[in-house]
């Protein structure tokens, strides 16, 4: 089985300092890669307070990314793995 680029990237940035351990990029180039590669599509989104917006993508096979982009389209991974699983969101107000 062929070893999957993204791991590839995550091992090499193990060996890096601490405050180079961000790998980041073109937001198209990450959608290409996570489309292509791992079978991911964008889940989720939120807007922060400083203007960058958030995204889990996700697979069925349960892989999942999360990215983080600047207003200019700078994209940077936060996190990524495996299990993923969708839930349903409930209500934590009380019931009327």
């Amino acid at each position: 089985m062929k070893t999957p680029t993204l791991i590839v990237a995550f091992v090499a940035l193990l060996s890096l300092p601490a405050q180079a351990q961000t790998l980041c990029g073109e937001r198209a180039n990450f959608l290409k890669h996570l489309g292509k590669n791992h079978q991911e599509a964008p889940t989720s989104m939120g807007l922060t307070s400083t203007g960058k917006i958030i995204e889990v993508f996700t697979s069925e096979g349960g892989t999942w990314t999360i990215l983080i982009t600047d207003p200019d389209g700078n994209s940077c991974l936060v996190a990524a793995g495996e299990a993923w699983e969708a839930i349903e969101r409930i209500s934590l107000k009380p019931a009327a």
